[in-house]
């Protein structure tokens, strides 16, 4: 404002850049209300949306405690529809697939895991939803498709989970009697670390037999 002369012709000045700007001005303002309102009321409207989930999936956890199948499938259901985007609906799907297997529908119960598999965004839950899968496919006698459903892991998402890909690989191998391959998937899944002593105990129950010259036919 310097530039001007006087007072006066800085007032008027003033006036004319306000008669030229006030419009502009006024909306950003109430731009940015709307802006700060509207977060507020998304926030609000996430919070409400997250508690109602959070009841559903301990009211589905009470009917699991109960051995309500019929509600815990009907809460997975609603979880699915109303927060399919929580962590909610897919711990609800895990626990339907469980109420499926208590029921023998293993068919339900595989369909139920591989949606999991294919649509989970967060990879923790993928590989807890792909080894149940693996587990039934192992009691269903698909133990080709378990293994290239193993084979299909990549490895550097599944580090927390190697030992379990490890012994259920081994488990498959067992039950295709291809004992070599399991020896080798049990030790690898317990060179992880990570393995439990049922591992180890697998892995006993099938150890190489002891070398016997007389039946290789050596000089003894």
């Amino acid at each position: 404002m310097a530039i001007y002369d006087t007072e006066e012709e800085q007032v008027e000045q003033l006036k004319k850049w306000w008669e030229a700007n006030n419009t502009s001005l006024i909306a950003g303002v109430i731009t940015a209300i709307l802006l700060v309102t509207g977060w507020n009321v998304w926030q609000n409207h996430q919070l409400e949306q997250r508690s109602q989930a959070s009841q559903l999936y301990q009211n589905l956890l009470a009917s699991a405690a109960k051995n309500d199948s019929a509600s815990v499938e009907k809460l997975a259901d609603q979880l699915a529809v109303e927060h399919g985007s929580t962590a909610y609906a897919h711990f609800a799907a895990l626990a339907k697939a469980k109420s499926k297997v208590d029921e023998s529908d293993l068919e339900a119960a595989k369909a139920i895991l591989q949606q999991q598999v294919q649509n989970v965004g967060d990879e923790e839950l993928q590989h807890v939803a792909r080894l149940r899968l693996i587990q039934l496919m192992l009691a269903t006698g698909q133990y080709e498709e378990g293994l290239k459903l193993i084979a299909a892991v990549d490895p550097a998402s599944a580090e927390g989970f190697a030992a379990s890909y490890d012994e259920q690989e081994g488990d498959l191998y067992v039950a295709m009697d291809r004992l070599d391959e399991a020896r080798t998937a049990y030790q690898n899944a317990i060179r992880t670390g990570q393995a439990t002593a049922l591992t180890q105990f697998k892995l006993d129950d099938i150890a190489a037999p002891a070398f016997n010259p007389a039946a290789a036919n050596l000089p003894q």
